[in-house]
This record gives C-alpha cells, sequence and structure tokens, in this order.
C-alpha cells in the first residue's frame, strides 16, 4: 500500500497502517514527536503500536538531535539468520532433544552463562577484536561501571519476553536457524541513564512530552550518549553473533556435517546517521528496520506464525525503513487474563517449545496478523522467504 498522511504539528505523519485502527494514545505520542522543533520527518509501520515515550513502529528522522525514549531501552534489540545446508529430513526425530540442547548452549530469562564465552571457541566469530571492544567500556557511563563482569557473563545470552531462538524451514524445506535479542541489562541500564539525564535539561523542560527529552548535537550530553549508543549496538550485534555461533553448533553436533550460509542481521531498536532531502538527519528506529534497496531484513511474527526474510526497495519516504514484526495488539497482562495455557498449547500445535503458563503474554494471538503487517508495505520490501518453526526457545 502507499502511505497515507496524518496532520502533524510541524512535519506530517506518513503511515503504512490505516490511522483509525492505531490506539488513540499511539496517534497522540505520534502528533507530539512532530511537535518536536528538531524533527525533520516521521515514518509509522504497520506494526505501530503503544510504547514508553515513543511508538513501537515509529522511524523519527531529527536534525542535530536525538531522543533516547525514541530508541527504546533495548538498544541494538534485533534479528539475526541464517540457513543452514540442511533440509528437514536430517534433522533428528526428537526435536524436544534439540531444544534442549539450545536451551543448554544458550542461555535464557535472567540466566547468565558461568564464564565469559571465548570467542575462540564459537562458531563464525572473529577473534581479533573483541579486547579493543571490551576496553572502550571504561570509558561508558559511570553507572555501569560496576556492571562490566555481568555484561560480561551475559554476552551470548537471549534474555526474556518476545525474545527467541528458533529452528525454522523454508517453503524448500531447507533449514534455518533464526534468533531475536539485543544488549541485554548493560543497554538498559545505559538507556535508563541517558533518558533520566535528557529529561533534566533545560531544553526539555516545556515539551509535550518529557519521555521525547532530547541531547542536542555539540553538547557534551549529546557526545556522552551517543558514545554509549554505539557501544550498546556493538553489544547486541555481538550478543547475537555469539548465540548464533552456538546455535549452529548445537545443530553441527546434532548433525555432522551441517554447514551455513552467510548470516543476515539487522538491528530494529537503533540510532543510524544518514541523509535525507541533501539533509544530515539522525534516525531513530524503534521497532523498524532498515531497509535500503537491496538490503536483507527480517520480520519475524509470533511462535507460530514464523519469520520472513526480505529485500528493501529503498523508499525514501519511509527513510529506508520496514516493519520489525508483527507488534502486539494487545498488552502482556491483557494477553495472561484473556488466555489459558490450553489456548497456548492449541494455537502452537507442531512447534516444540514452552507450553507453560509462563509464556501465556507471548501467544501467538497476542500480536497482530504478520501476512496482514508484510502486504501493507509492499512498496517498503519484497519477500525473499517465508520461515516456519518447528523448534521455538523462549526466555
Amino acid at each position: 500500500m502507499a502511505y497515507t498522511e496524518a496532520p502533524g504539528a510541524r512535519v506530517p505523519i506518513r503511515m503504512w497502517a490505516d490511522p483509525d485502527s492505531v490506539e488513540p494514545a499511539a496517534m497522540d505520542q505520534l502528533r507530539n514527536v512532530t511537535r518536536l522543533p528538531w524533527v525533520h520527518g516521521l515514518a509509522v509501520m504497520p506494526d505501530v503500536h503503544y510504547g514508553k515515550g515513543a511508538t513501537v513502529g515509529s522511524v523519527i528522522a531529527m536534525r542535530d538531535a536525538v531522543s533516547p525514549a525514541a530508541v527504546g531501552v533495548d538498544i541494538g534489540c534485533g534479528m539475526t539468520a541464517v540457513r543452514s545446508s540442511l533440509k528437514a529430513g536430517d534433522l533428528p526425530e526428537d526435536l524436544g532433544r534439540l531444544r534442549a540442547g539450545l536451551e543448554q548452549a544458550v542461555p535464557v530469562g535472567h540466566q547468565a552463562h558461568k564464564r565469559p564465552v571465548d570467542p575462540k571457541r564459537v562458531h563464525g566469530l572473529p577473534t581479533s577484536d573483541w579486547g579493543r571492544f571490551w576496553d572502550r567500556f571504561g570509558a561508558l557511563a559511570g553507572p555501569v561501571q560496576k556492571r562490566r563482569e555481568r555484561a560480561a557473563h551475559q554476552m551470548g545470552t537471549l534474555g526474556g519476553g518476545n525474545h527467541f531462538l528458533e529452528v525454522c524451514l523454508d517453503d524448500e524445506d531447507a533449514v534455518w536457524l533464526v534468533l531475536h535479542s539485543g544488549s541485554r541489562n548493560i543497554g538498559k541500564e545505559l538507556a535508563e541513564h541517558h533518558i533520566e539525564c535528557a529529561r533534566e535539561l533545560p531544553h526539555n523542560r516545556d515539551l509535550p512530552d518529557r519521555d521525547l527529552a532530547v541531547f542536542v548535537s555539540g553538547t557534551p550530553e549529546m557526545e556522552a550518549y551517543r558514545r554509549d549508543l554505539f557501544w550498546a549496538q556493538e553489544y547486541a550485534r555481538r550478543n547475537r553473533d555469539v548465540m548464533m555461533g552456538l546455535a549452529c553448533d548445537v545443530l553441527r553436533k546434532a548433525v555432522p556435517g551441517a554447514g551455513f550460509g552467510e548470516r543476515i542481521s539487522c538491528h530494529h531498536n537503533y540510532v543510524a546517521e544518514e541523509t535525507y532531502d541533501g539533509v544530515p538527519v539522525l534516525v531513530t528506529r524503534k521497532g523498524a528496520i532498515r531497509a535500503g534497496t537491496g538490503e536483507l531484513g527480517i520480520i519475524p511474527g509470533s511462535m507460530a506464525t514464523g519469520t520472513y526474510i526480505v529485500r528493501g526497495l529503498g523508499n525514501p519516504a519511509s527513510f529506508n525503513s520496514a516493519a520489525h514484526g508483527a507488534g502486539r495488539r494487545m498488552s502482556r497482562n491483557r494477553a495472561r487474563r484473556e488466555f489459558t495455557r490450553e489456548d497456548l498449547v492449541a494455537q502452537t500445535a507442531g512447534v516444540e517449545s514452552r507450553k507453560d503458563a509462563a509464556v501465556i503474554d507471548e501467544i501467538p494471538a497476542a500480536y497482530k496478523d504478520l501476512s496482514a503487517v508484510i502486504e501493507a508495505q509492499a512498496d517498503l520490501v519484497e519477500v525473499v522467504a517465508h520461515l516456519r518453526q518447528i523448534v521455538c526457545v523462549k526466555g
């Protein structure tokens, strides 16, 4: 679909979603964004829904400013996928045992590795620059300095909520590994620290929403945020790289001789320096992926609706962006109230996964229709492959 424009205060709101279908609170958030004097443009993805400060599923381009709440607290959260050389028939019959192997190799929820993962022992990881990456930790914001050991032990861990690690099949029955995770607790603490710092700055006192507080270019606060932000984004990417290497090792152990192609990876909560209309801007994608011409991306659904591998079409109207997933259609609390464990079992039939009450908030019915989300952005991406999960690891 072509986008529609909803009126904004300073710039129009370009929407790849029906404005009438978007919850009023989310529309209020979008309008508040357009009141910021630094905003160059705003694009809204079809999976849009209410979020902290800024909506999930929004792409905000700002001149000489950035709002940390418009990035979110899981800095660098995103996806990684890789196609293996295996076919469905090569997999072991006992998928429960395969899931157990993945859960043992990749800690989930609040768990961490007992000792930091040695990159030299993980499939497919470059090892030469890890020391330089960790050396940069000493320059991060003071409140996180006592968290270095924890951050090291959490490198290569999944987390909880909507994060997952899956074994999937495409339409040719080729086996894929797909995972979703971010910068773990260290990214959250850095984000919360800078959001609070931004709220106290004088130029943010009269904003329509204090959660949209910004840092302005040329200030020490902006430089400190950019330093921590880009480190956390790199942490998130490396975290996914480590997990994917560990998962590949599990699959190779289960099926000796398994090979793997080139990995596809994309952030969907992050900041990038880009240029539109001849203007250098800072683009925050909160629940959105970059979809430049020819760029591969990953758009997942729920525990039972699979994942799409897509190729970007480079639409500048969306700031070269696309949706990051199906998006929630109800809160976690509402999902827990409305659904039972029996509902979860029925809706995840055929998928080897947790079926207990602790993951009811991730039930497929709590999410929007993934196929409709894909159809709504036909001018942003083209589908390369549709993957259906057969094993799903949840935190």
